[in-house]
């Protein structure tokens, strides 16, 4: 019985001996924050706009009826038996930036946005639409990026696809959304995958152990930046291991189930 019994504990003690492998000098984040200055940090975020991006974009006036032109609304409608009515109510349209880094807005035609921030592509439309107003309309432009989200996979609590009403998000948000690290991520070494505007993908490593991430530029994400967090080396031998270790501890359960019965029946 005792031999029986050694392997299924040298298993034990090995799984255990993983799991206590995750070092505490990997966990905390921001070990040296009281060691370097954030004054890089300073200033505020301004997502820019990029192809295949949708806005949603209102014009108002003084004058209602001088910026209806310019509000594309989608009707709701209510149909019965063939027959369809307006209900009066519906959406904005949105506007779909092309690869060209353009939109067609109503009457003015196509404007380049591609690069601009929310602030700089309202001024743009308002002095596009203004030849088109009353000499003493001041129009009112408001700009909001409709898609603009982030993916966190990997070793978290949830992998999750972010939407970011905001247009600002930061690494640490991101990761907050998805549930935040398991105790097998990696700290040290966060993959973040991004898309430029002209359709090139590149990829940064970013280390949360280190408070200078903060004043990285990649500290805030651009729409559609895709995070992945690699597991560590517990995690891979623990995997590794997984399917087998059950395999055999189920085995070994068995064996000593019945081994236990013959030696209480010989013993009878």
């Amino acid at each position: 019985m005792k031999k029986l019994l050694l392997p299924v504990i040298v298993l034990a003690v090995v799984v255990l001996a993983l799991d206590s492998c995750v070092s505490s000098k990997t966990v905390p984040y921001f070990q040296n924050i009281d060691s370097i200055s954030l004054a890089p940090s300073k200033g505020l975020y301004d997502a820019r706009i990029m192809p295949k991006d949708n806005l949603t974009i209102t014009v108002n006036t003084t004058d209602p009826m001088a910026a209806a032109p310019f509000n594309l609304i989608i009707r709701n409608s209510l149909s019965a038996t063939n027959t369809s009515v307006s209900s009066g109510y519906g959406s904005l349209q949105t506007y779909l930036v092309e690869n060209d880094g353009n939109i067609n807005f109503p009457v003015v035609g196509k404007i380049h946005v591609q690069g601009l921030t929310k602030t700089e592509c309202q001024d743009l439309i308002a002095e596009k639409i203004k030849p088109y107003l009353a000499e003493a309309e001041r129009p009112i432009v408001t700009v909001r990026m409709s898609s603009y989200r982030v993916t966190i996979t990997g070793e978290v609590s949830r992998p999750t696809v972010v939407p970011v009403t905001t247009e600002k998000m930061s690494v640490i948000e991101a990761l907050t959304s998805a549930g935040d690290l398991s105790i097998y991520g990696k700290r040290e070494n966060i993959i973040l995958i991004r898309e430029k505007e002209n359709g090139e993908k590149e990829y940064h490593r970013l280390d949360l152990t280190d408070a200078n991430i903060i004043n990285s530029p990649y500290y805030y994400l651009q729409q559609n930046d895709i995070i992945y967090v690699e597991p560590n080396k517990v995690k891979a031998k623990n995997s590794s291991i997984g399917s087998s270790t059950t395999i055999w501890f189920s085995f070994i359960s068995i064996v000593t189930s019945v081994a236990s019965l013959l030696v209480n029946i010989l013993r009878n």
